[in-house]
C-alpha cells in the first residue's frame, strides 16, 4: 500500500515537471506571430493540450494531469511578471490574455472531462421472444440432393 502511494505522489511531482517545462515553452512562445496568424498561440496551445492529455490517458489519473495543469499555470504566472531587467514575457496584451485564459481553460477541461472507463454499463431488458445464451443458433443442417451428389466421389 505504501509503494502505491509512494509512486503515485512521484508520478504528480513529475507531472508538475514536465507541465512546469511545456508552461515554460509555452509562455515564452506565445507571442510569435507569421503576419496575422498566430503561431506561438496555436502551436504552444496543442502542445499544452497534448501533453495533458497524454498525462490524463496514460495515468487514469486526475490528480496527475492537474498536478501538470498547475506546473503550468505556475510557470505562466512565475514568468509573466517584470523580471529584474525590466523585461516582461506576457505583455498586457490581446496575445497575452488569450495564452493565459487558454492555459486555464486547457487544464479545467481535461481535469473535468468525465471518465467514461468507470461509468456503469447499462444493459437492456430481456424479452420473452429473444434466444437464451446457452442455446445453440443452429439446430440442424438440411439436407440437400445437390449437395450430396457433389460430395460422393466421381468416377472417371
Amino acid at each position: 500500500m505504501r509503494v502505491n502511494w509512494v509512486s503515485r505522489v512521484l508520478s504528480w511531482v513529475a507531472a508538475a515537471l514536465v507541465g512546469g517545462v511545456y508552461g515554460i515553452a509555452g509562455t515564452i512562445g506565445h507571442s510569435l506571430t507569421w503576419g496575422v496568424l498566430p503561431v506561438g498561440l496555436i502551436v504552444g496551445g496543442i502542445a499544452c493540450a497534448a501533453i495533458l492529455i497524454a498525462i490524463r490517458a496514460l495515468t487514469h489519473d486526475r490528480g496527475a494531469a492537474l498536478a501538470a495543469g498547475l506546473g503550468m499555470v505556475g510557470m505562466l504566472i512565475l514568468i509573466s511578471g517584470v523580471g529584474p531587467g525590466g523585461s516582461v514575457v506576457v505583455q498586457d496584451s490581446l496575445a497575452g490574455r488569450i495564452w493565459t485564459y487558454l492555459v486555464a481553460g486547457l487544464v479545467l477541461l481535461v481535469v473535468a472531462w468525465p471518465s467514461f472507463s468507470r461509468l456503469p454499463v447499462r444493459t437492456s431488458a430481456t424479452t420473452a421472444d429473444a434466444p437464451v445464451a446457452d442455446a445453440p443458433l443452429i439446430t440442424s443442417v438440411p439436407h440437400h440432393a445437390a449437395a450430396s451428389q457433389e460430395s460422393e466421389p466421381r468416377e472417371s
